[in-house]
């Protein structure tokens, strides 16, 4: 073979790789969300927007060389289920799911179609992965936060309301974020001298009922635990609750609009890493190699009109350590 012939063909077999990754950049790709929110929503939607913003980042552009496929579950199970199995069939190259239980009816839909989550307690105990460092399996993505943050939730309402000395825990005890939260807030309890009350959210009477027969006594006040797809459904009748009852009441999560305060990660920022993930999958990558991640930002929320409204000075020390506070 002549040197000219060689150094042709080398340098080809070199630009080999760069065109197919270049082709398959501009390829049209899809991709599956199943949100767990329903599709008016704003938090949703802005989480959406952030999602497709990291695509962007990355260089995927929707209607250009991506397609994304939406579901919206607004908290229903069964809809979950329903939707899984038909992103599922319409074999997307990767999908995006917002909560455990869409995991889970993801993963029984198919064990190969890859799947990054976000907002997820204890993947590891759900079984969705087998381990943080190395998940083994078709899924990976972003917990939403440990177990611990919980007595921080305690911590913060006695800060805000040092005369409460009794709490109702509004959780879903049939799922580790509602079981696991309620322990954690448990420990910390007889330090800070508060008794506990669970509330569960089967449904609007099991909510209502716990609320109102815990209202009936001095010094209440409440705090919310995840998950978010078994909160959802019922946040504005939670806070219309504690509103009603005049309860100091502290969330995990800013879903809860009216609310006295919520500390729990930027999920926003959630959806933006998520789609760096997607972006790593569209591009070769396994969701087995990748690492699930914790969140690497809080976001502390207080609404001081609530305060008002409950007859509470929040601390000077307290506003200035916050994110956002409303006035």
């Amino acid at each position: 073979m002549r040197r000219r012939d060689f150094i042709t063909l080398f340098g080809g077999a070199a630009a080999w790789p760069i065109a197919a990754r270049a082709q398959q950049q501009n390829r049209m790709r899809r991709v599956g969300a199943l949100m767990s929110m329903a599709a008016d929503d704003p938090i949703g939607q802005t989480a959406s927007a952030a999602f497709a913003q990291g695509l962007q980042q990355s260089g995927w552009e929707v209607g250009k060389n991506l397609q994304i496929d939406y579901r919206w579950g607004g908290g229903d199970t069964e809809r979950f289920r329903k939707y899984a199995a038909e992103l599922v069939a319409s074999a997307p190259d990767v999908i995006l799911a917002t909560a455990a239980s869409i995991v889970g009816a993801l993963q029984q839909a198919s064990r190969t179609v890859p799947i990054v989550f976000v907002q997820t307690i204890d993947p590891v105990g759900s079984g969705l992965v087998a381990s943080l460092a190395r998940p083994g399996g078709n899924a990976t993505g972003f917990t939403a936060y440990e177990f611990s943050i919980n007595a921080k939730l305690l911590e913060l309402l006695k800060e805000i309301a040092p005369s409460v000395a009794r709490v109702a825990v509004v959780r879903d005890a049939f799922v580790p974020a509602g079981s696991g939260g309620f322990a954690a807030i448990q420990t910390a309890a007889p330090a800070l001298g508060v008794e506990l009350t669970p509330v569960g959210v089967h449904d609007t009477d099991e909510i209502e009922r716990g609320i109102a027969e815990f209202a009936r006594g001095p010094n209440g006040g409440l705090i919310v635990v995840g998950p978010p797809s078994s909160l959802m459904p019922h946040r504005d009748l939670i806070v219309e609750l504690a509103t009603r009852y005049r309860l100091p009441a502290v969330y995990t999560s800013p879903i809860f609009v009216g609310g006295l305060t919520s500390y729990g990660p930027d999920t926003t920022d959630q959806y933006r890493r998520a789609a760096s993930y997607v972006d790593r999958i569209l591009k070769g990558e396994k969701p087995a190699d990748l690492p699930v991640q914790a969140p690497t930002k809080y976001i502390l929320t207080i609404n001081l009109k609530t305060a008002k409204a409950l007859g509470l000075s929040v601390p000077a020390s307290l506003i200035a350590r916050a994110d956002e506070v409303i006035e």
